[in-house]
């Protein structure tokens, strides 16, 4: 039987759990366009510094996803979400990534955000399937984007009743 999963806003003292877990995901080349190796300054500003809210996943303890939800753009537009997630490799496939993606439309909208864009999300990332299961719509594709490949830009709204 699987351990449960903890999930729990981030505080203060995760964060270096969190910027190593993170940092592991950049090291990999899978899912974000950070260059390695990532800095904690890189990881601060990107992560934390601009964030609405921040979350983590935790199963036996140890730090194994997490998220965020910050403004996309600024001033009239800052009513549209973006939202960033990772889980580590040795936890995939369990269903915490789609646990960190409705809880994150949830908390964009307790939040006040009316919608949420996904910017850059690789055209080879498997969770794109869940994506549209969970109401996204593509809106643009980048050619070429990081390193050849292509990304898929995401957005839905967040005032639907089927959140």
């Amino acid at each position: 039987m699987a351990e449960p999963a903890e999930l729990s806003l981030a505080a203060l003292p995760d964060y270096d759990e969190l910027f190593a877990a993170y940092a592991e995901i950049v090291e990999s080349g899978a899912g974000f366009p950070h260059q390695p190796p990532l800095t904690r300054e890189a990881f601060d500003e990107y992560w934390i510094a601009h964030s609405s809210t921040v979350w983590i996943v935790r199963v036996a303890g140890r730090l194994v996803g997490a998220y965020y939800v910050k403004p996309n753009f600024v001033g009239r537009a800052a009513h549209i979400a973006n939202a960033g997630y990772f889980v580590v490799q040795s936890h995939r496939g369990q269903g915490l990534g789609r646990r960190l993606v409705e809880h994150s439309l949830h908390q964009a909208r307790r939040l006040g955000f009316d919608a949420m864009q996904f910017n850059l999300v690789f055209a080879s990332n498997p969770a794109r399937q869940m994506y549209r299961q969970f109401g996204f719509a593509e809106v643009g594709r980048i050619p070429a984007a990081v390193d050849g490949e292509d990304a898929v830009i995401y957005w839905r709204s967040l005032e639907q009743e089927d959140l």
